[in-house]
């Protein structure tokens, strides 16, 4: 299977929201389950991709997950610094899991990164979501606990960096 990434189109943008939202709904990834105010945000791929970048992995005309990458700072970076980049909501409909679309995304992020002469690539994560941590270490990412950060207060995310 010959997975494409390529920047979202417009008429996805709804889609795209129903599986990110679904993503972090099916792992249990928001506090407040169908009643978070998050999922206004997940759903919202439009801004996102105005502020951003979002990105889509297809194959098969199938759309198999997404992410939004910041390539430089912006109303979208919650913790990039000066000259680097960071990806946020990377998700993966359940029926693609474990079909490399996830690797594929972050992958590009980190390339398009380079291609842009960031410094490097930095991310948020929630505890919970560990698959998602083993695939960042995998790829060479580091926990950086000290720039751990909670949006909310019963909520403290995880940051990993890749430096290049």
């Amino acid at each position: 299977m010959d997975i494409i990434i390529r920047r979202a189109h417009p008429t996805e943008y709804e889609t795209l929201g129903d599986l990110t939202a679904q993503a972090y709904l099916d792992d249990g990834h928001l506090t407040f389950g169908s009643s978070d105010t998050y999922l206004t945000v997940l759903r919202d791929v439009a801004a996102r991709d105005a502020r951003a970048e979002v990105l889509v992995a297809v194959a098969d005309e199938e759309l198999l997950g997404c992410v939004t990458f910041v390539p430089s700072g912006g109303p979208m970076a919650d913790i990039a610094r000066d000259g680097q980049a960071e990806i946020r909501m990377l998700a993966v409909s359940s029926a693609a899991r474990g079909r490399g679309a996830g690797e594929t995304l972050v992958r590009e992020c980190l390339q398009r990164s380079r291609d842009a002469g960031r410094s490097g690539l930095v991310l948020s994560t929630q505890p919970s979501m560990r698959a998602a941590h083993r695939l960042y270490e995998r790829l060479g990412f580091v926990r950086t606990p000290e720039r751990d950060w909670k949006p909310i207060a019963d909520l403290t995310l995880l940051t990993y960096e890749l430096t290049f």
